[in-house]
């Protein structure tokens, strides 16, 4: 048969069906869909134009919301109206053998409608081979270029029945695209352990032989799609998208048909156009949006100015759709409009960073030649901006010109976010463009160059971590200039600009492995370079996933070196590798646990105070989830305190690499104080070596004007976006500001008498995290998205006014000696939300399946205080709780969601999991409260789940449904009525009758007067009888000091206070074992107390009703093992406690044996458990646990519990 062309002189005329839906699959959970159905008018080529023609009539779109086994499709009149007017047009096809060529279309159709469009010529496009049952090739298809699969089955009347399969995830084009996951690591090892995605499409043909060769006579199609967050075997989201096409008549072609304007729309394949305006988790009517938004900037300012409103902060999403439509000259009215209102000005800059075109680089330049913005709002709008940028290569070229602008010099910080802001535009253009030329980066590689040239290290570093940012492999070249051993004509540098010249290949060694391995390992081999370069240089090697032959030869070289701080950050970085279990690591972890055997005898015994590298790693492949954190602790043999010290933090989660926060610091110049050791230092991190510690500080004068003594940095996925030097002038300023005698010229003393005349500031900070979107074509010619949104609203308000008597006048010093009346109230807070959305996402319509969640975290204040420093005595007086106070929420749920632009108030959300209850659903509600009556307040935690039971489903089905957890503090009726919480805090001594060692004598021999005198046994006082240094010195009508007092009470009127009154003693300065607590109950008729100190606890009337003991020591006798012993002992303890006792001690022997101990049935020692832990050997050891009936015993236990613990610490 040969198939494909169609009669000229016919109108073939087809009845068409389209449908999806999205959902679980399950009969009693609520789905989404969308339904449409029309007739297809096919005519044969247009003589003039050499072109078919395609012309719909009868369109119906229906719209589904609700379950399945009771609910249908609606008709949707309005949303079939707009639809129509532009699919209604006609359209032109180049059809030639079976394949659909060029298509045109009229100017007003848009692109949607085109897809649609191609999703019905989609059938057309098939490849029929008569003489072979079965075969495969690679064809263009609206899915892209494609695999497909034929199997050729014959029928009566010489009829053919084609079955093709499209290999969906087989595409060497395939239409679908990627936004906002630039920094998202592509993970191939992790997909082969799971897919979040998978689909499957099959086309059924019914085919007759014709003149011309063949005609479909009936054809349907069919798309399952199966997505989740996690790993698809443990459930899904399903889409599942049908559509038909049936041969209802055969008309001879009366007349052409008039043709108006046509262009060209391109060819079969998906074409995606822009999304930006296109939210898939709302709708809204996007026409003049400059009002709209504007008004919504107002709303949102003022509902959000003294405390976060959670029910507005879902509208910020609107406000950045509305932004996205508004023209260049609405944004420069709405700026005109709002920047004289502080409030309105700041929710303005914060989220007209979400536009992502030209437009908001115009802006900026605009702002920065005018220098109608302060450099504290520039620095944050671009830095934002340009993160959020769509990053074609137009637009790259446009960013370039605010390395020139003079407004991006005028303060360091800003400088320093336009440089490093640029380097990661460029690496996120990179990461979506393939071709990625060196002329983006050039700009970069200039400034490199210059600064080389003039010496300045500030530039040089500054130039390299936006190198670094870029991580384009051009400019390797110019980042081994920097480097010693490897340059052509080598410069003296310092290590901290080597230190930023290896890092700044961080990222390059993902794009370019073999380069910066050759690199890499020519400064690790050069053992007179500093430590700390080859060191990082070992990190950066490892970046690039060496093979197993790289790491033998880095091995084979570990066993010649030298340097034990190299050799011990080598052996504990591999040893990290060789336990990891994230998939990246898979082949480098064989080969590095081959090279830890072989240097374990070297290195495997160096201590702590060594360059370490450790790694503590996790992944599960039912979630196909897993994190990783690194820490990097980098030093030399002439500093006893690391030089560098960095930590990393990974996410692993749908094939991807995440990067999350870094965080590090180098010293410099303060180095030169400490060298290689420090007077009184015994590095034990007592107070005294804190002491110590701080009398080397007190040099920091004497390190040199023009270097820094500290930097450090930070980065968020993976891009470096501040760094700070800290010099001496900043010390200078910060002693100044905060020393006693600082005067009247210092930023404190304005604080204290802007605190004086009353204070008060607002901050808002609306801000999207992440908007990350995967788009691709269906085969009905509808746009499939997965999108997931996290943004947050965060809000600081403070009211504050400071009484001081008397006040200072001449230095900050006299505030010691006076007293401050202090009265506030504020809120600080945030409000998270988070949207993940499957589905159909047009300008017309949506369907599909969303998950949200929104948790709001709030803590409002309001109090008096008064503040004695001179006495160390603070006091609080706080109102009575009247409403509740809702601290911290969470709340998510998912729904079938159905939006039309006809009636985008009408949207219809209805739950998944219905609010019935049948035997699969499990839906437990708690409500657990701690209220206090001498209070009146009460502190409740509620929680109610929402979960339906499909086993075959788990892990997804966990984590859907509906969820409300809330901890809050509600007013509860009081004993009596209160009219204010008041605490107060001593820090002083309430007497000074003596020194300390008079005071510890003194107490020493009245405990053992006093024990004498009630006739009390020393064995009869170790075990039950308690007589503290208190309670012995009462006994001769003495009292020690009070060392630290807190009261916390309930006043009301002139009655008696009502509350708790703690009070610690301490005999002995520098002793904390004779320290001792004691907390009393305060009011009519109670005395209620509980006594702790070091050893011992006991609590009820005077402390004497229970009381337990507990001792724990280390022991190291010579000759013996190293131990750890620990024992609770109890004389009276109440019921509950003895009945959670004997559960634990009915529980511990099956857990026992599940973890290989053996146990004993004996008699042991009577209300007392005891434990010893004993170091039998330098990777294990053994436990033995005793209770009052058994003893649990188990031998050989090593360090590492690999058996029961997926997470492995290295």
């Amino acid at each position: 048969v040969r198939y494909g062309d169609l009669n000229p002189k016919k109108t073939y005329q087809y009845k068409y069906d389209g449908l999806v839906n999205f959902g679980l699959g399950m009969p009693d959970l609520a789905e989404s869909g969308v339904k449409m159905s029309c007739k297809v008018n096919i005519s044969g080529v247009v003589f003039e134009l050499e072109f078919s023609v395609l012309q719909v009539s009868d369109l119906a779109f229906q719209e589904f919301n609700g379950f399945p086994a009771k609910d249908g499709f609606i008709p949707s009149p309005k949303l079939t109206q707009r639809i129509s007017s532009q699919l209604s047009k006609p359209f032109l096809f180049d059809y030639t053998s079976g394949h659909i060529g060029d298509i045109k279309a009229s100017t007003e159709v848009s692109e949607t409608v085109v897809n649609i469009v191609r999703g019905i010529l989609d059938f057309f496009q098939v490849t029929v081979k008569s003489t072979q049952k079965f075969y495969e090739l690679e064809e263009i298809g609206i899915y892209g270029k494609c695999q497909s699969t034929y199997a050729v089955e014959e029928l009566q009347n010489d009829e053919l029945k084609l079955t093709r399969e499209v290999d969906v995830n087989n595409c060497e084009e395939k239409a679908a695209v990627y936004q906002g996951m630039a920094t998202a690591v592509l993970d191939k090892t992790s997909q082969q352990r799971g897919e979040s995605i998978v689909s499957t499409v099959t086309y059924v043909y019914t085919v007759k032989p014709t003149a011309e060769g063949g005609l479909i006579k009936a054809a349907h199609s069919l798309e399952r799609q199966h997505f989740s967050p996690f790993n698809v075997k443990g459930g899904s989201f399903k889409m599942q998208a049908t559509k038909k096409l049936e041969l209802f008549s055969e008309e001879a072609l009366a007349e052409e048909a008039t043709i108006g304007p046509m262009e060209s729309r391109g060819d079969l394949v998906y074409k995606f156009i822009n999304a930006e305006d296109k939210v898939p988790i709302m709708m809204q009517d996007l026409t003049d949006p400059v009002p709209k938004a504007m008004e919504l900037i107002k709303r949102l300012a003022a509902a959000n100015n003294h405390t976060i409103d959670s029910s507005t902060t879902e509208d910020t999403v609107k406000l950045f759709q509305l932004l996205r439509v508004t023209p260049y000259e609405g944004l420069e009215e709405t700026w005109k409009q709002l920047r004289e209102n502080p409030e309105d000005r700041r929710w303005f800059l914060d989220t007209i960073v979400e536009i992502g075109d030209a437009r908001i680089l115009k802006f900026l330049e605009k702002r920065f030649q005018a220098r109608d913005i302060s450099v504290n709002e520039a620095l944050q709008t671009f830095l934002v901006a340009i993160n959020h940028l769509k990053t074609d290569q137009e637009l790259v070229e446009m960013a370039k010109m605010f390395l020139n602008v003079p407004f991006s010099k005028s303060d360091v910080y800003l400088w320093h976010t336009v440089v490093l802001t640029y380097g990661s535009l460029v690496y996120k253009h990179c990461a979506y463009n393939t071709a990625c030329p060196v002329s983006v980066v050039q700009p970069l590689l200039d400034m490199a160059v210059d600064a080389l040239k003039n010496g300045i290290h500030e530039d040089q570093v500054l130039v390299l971590k936006a190198l670094g940012n870029a991580g384009h492999p051009g400019s390797i070249k110019t980042i081994k200039r920097f480097l010693p051993g490897v340059a052509a004509n080598p410069v003296d540098l310092p290590p901290r600009v080597q230190s930023a010249a290896v890092q700044s290949m961080r990222l390059i060694a993902a794009r370019d492995p073999h380069s910066v391995q050759e690199i890499t390992m020519s400064l690790f081999l050069q053992k007179n370079l500093p430590t700390e370069i080859r060191m990082l240089a070992l990190m950066m090697l490892f970046d690039t996933k060496p093979s197993m032959a790289l790491v033998s030869m880095v091995t084979g070289h570990l066993m010649e070196e030298k340097d034990l701080h190299v050799g011990s950050f080598a052996y504990s970085y591999l040893k990290s590798f060789a336990r990891s279990k994230t998939p990246d690591n898979h082949f480098l972890s064989t080969a590095c646990n081959i090279a830890m055997k072989i240097l374990a005898p070297k290195f495997g015994r160096l201590s702590y105070s060594y360059s370490q590298a450790r790694r503590m790693d996790w992944f599960n492949d039912d979630f196909l989830i897993g994190t990783a954190g690194e820490v990097f602790m980098l030093g030399n043999a002439t500093n006893i305190f690391p030089t560098e010290f960095m930590t990393k933090g990974k996410l692993y989660v749908i094939g991807r690499i995440l990067q999350l926060m870094e965080f590090g610091f180098r010293a410099e110049t303060v180095q030169q104080l400490f060298g290689s050791s420090i007077p009184g230092f015994k590095g034990d991190f007592s107070f005294s070596d804190l002491q110590a510690v701080f009398s080397v500080l007190k040099n920091w004068e004497v390190l040199p004007e023009d270097q820094p003594v500290l930097s450090a940095f930070t980065r968020a996925s993976g891009q470096e976006w501040f760094f700070a030097d800290i010099n001496k002038s900043l010390i200078r300023s910060v002693v100044k500001a905060l020393n006693v005698s600082a005067g009247k010229d210092t930023p404190l003393w304005m604080m204290m008498e802007n605190l004086q005349k009353g204070y008060s500031w607002r901050w808002t900070k609306p801000f999207l995290i992440f908007e990350a979107r995967y788009f691709q074509a269906t085969t009905l010619g509808l746009p499939l998205e997965i999108s997931k949104y996290y943004q947050s609203v965060t809000g600081v308000s403070v009211n504050a006014k400071a009484g001081i008597n008397p006040p200072p006048t001449e230095h900050l010093g006299q505030l010691l000696k006076s007293e401050i009346s202090l009265d506030s109230d504020g809120f600080i807070g945030f409000t998270k939300d988070f949207w993940m959305f499957y589905g159909i996402n047009t300008e017309f319509f949506q369907s599909g399946s969303e998950f949200i969640t929104k948790i709001p975290v709030s803590a409002p204040w309001k109090f008096t205080a008064k503040i004695n420093a001179a006495q160390k005595k603070y006091e609080f007086d706080f109102p009575l709780c009247n409403k509740e106070i809702e601290f911290f929420s969470v709340s998510s749920n998912v729904y079938a969601v159905s939006r039309n632009i006809e009636e985008p108030i009408l949207a219809k959300m209805t739950p998944m999991i219905p609010d019935i209850t049948t035997a699969n659903i499990w839906r437990p509600k708690t409500n657990s409260c701690v209220e206090s009556q001498i209070y009146g307040a009460g502190l409740c935690v509620e929680s109610e789940i929402r979960r339906q039971y499909y086993n075959e489903e788990y892990p997804l089905f966990y984590f859907l449904g509906y969820t409300q957890m809330a901890i809050k503090l509600g007013p509860v009726k009081a004993n009596r009525d209160v009219d204010k919480i008041h605490l107060e805090v001593n820090a002083g001594p309430s007497t000074h009758p003596m020194n300390a060692r008079q005071l510890l004598e003194t107490l020493r021999r009245l405990s053992q007067d006093a024990a004498q005198k009630v006739g009390v046994s020393s064995d009869s006082a170790t075990r039950g009888t308690r007589r503290s240094p208190r309670d012995a010195a009462t006994d001769v009508n003495s009292t020690p000091e009070a060392m630290f007092n807190v009261k916390l009470f309930a006043l009301s009127g002139n009655q008696k206070p009502e509350g708790f009154d703690a009070v610690m003693y301490n005999a002995s300065e520098g002793n904390s074992r004779n320290a001792e607590l004691i907390v009393s109950q305060v009011g009519e008729d109670v005395n209620w107390k509980v006594c702790v100190d070091a050893v011992h606890i006991s609590w009820g009337s005077e402390c004497q009703s229970y009381e337990m003991w507990m001792e724990a020591a280390a022991v190291n006798p010579p000759g013996s093992k190293p131990a750890f012993n620990g024992t609770l002992r109890w004389s009276r303890i109440p019921d509950y406690l003895e009945e959670y006792g004997s559960r634990i001690e009915s529980y511990v022997p099956s857990m026992a044996l599940l973890f290989g101990f053996y146990q004993e049935n004996q008699e042991n020692v009577q209300r007392e458990v005891s434990a010893s832990v004993v170091a039998a050997s330098a990777h294990s050891f053994d436990v033995k646990i005793r209770f009052p009936k058994v003893q649990q015993q188990g031998f050989g236990f090593p360090v590492c519990w690999k058996r029961f613990l997926k997470l492995v610490i290295c």
